[in-house]
């Protein structure tokens, strides 16, 4: 497992490239977790600041879903249903970057941690920063 904690910039985007975005990273840590929607979309959550997140192209091919509060803006490709990114509720002002939609066979740069969703209330501070 090569891992690394040096900026790096990736691309990546939704299934039928519809959608494509850039990402800085400057941390290669992940976040697995079981709350009902991420277990359902098998999302592995890489949170950024807004200044190193860029949407390349696809901005009219995004759809929004919301539930529960709210806050959390899940976007989805609407011509191939893929979650490449959102704004969580952890983080509002952030992008939430789904690992496993970066070009490449990425996911072994990253360490991968559990974070316990399904008790998000409980556990939210864990995270946030």
């Amino acid at each position: 497992m090569t891992k690394t904690n040096e900026s790096v910039t990736y691309q990546g985007g939704c299934h039928c490239g519809a959608i494509r975005f850039q990402v800085v990273v400057d941390k290669h840590e992940g976040l697995e977790c079981n709350c009902s929607i991420c277990r359902k979309k098998g999302f592995l959550h890489l949170i950024v600041p807004p200044a190193q997140f860029e949407l390349l192209k696809g901005a009219d091919c995004l759809s929004t879903y919301t539930f529960n509060t709210g806050t959390a803006r899940h976007t989805f490709c609407r011509v191939c249903g893929i979650h490449p990114f959102y704004r969580p509720r952890s983080h509002p002002d952030a992008y939430d970057v789904n690992i496993r939609c970066l070009d490449g066979d990425l996911l072994s740069r990253f360490e991968i941690e559990f974070f316990d969703g399904a008790h998000w209330e409980a556990n939210v501070e864990k995270i946030r920063q």
